[in-house]
């Protein structure tokens, strides 16, 4: 990605999805926790929320999307 990344949300579900294919390719959906995955998300150039916030199913609807990107690639 070049320029500045752009800022994340909780609510930007593709978006996050696509930063976490581009920035954790090894990291597969299907063997990667709800811990494991907040904190990835976190780590995202660009992520500027509140991880207070965040609720199962806003990370379980990011797995999701994350999944169904993975194995259209």
């Amino acid at each position: 990605m070049t320029g500045n990344a752009p800022e994340l949300y909780w609510d930007s579900t593709y978006a996050i999805v696509m930063a976490l294919i581009e920035h954790y390719p090894e990291k597969n959906p299907e063997s990667i926790g709800l811990h494991e995955l907040m904190d990835a998300i976190q780590t995202l150039p660009g992520f500027n929320d509140d991880p207070a916030i965040v609720t199962e199913q806003v990370l379980l609807d990011i797995l999701n999307v994350w999944y169904e990107e993975t194995v259209s690639l």
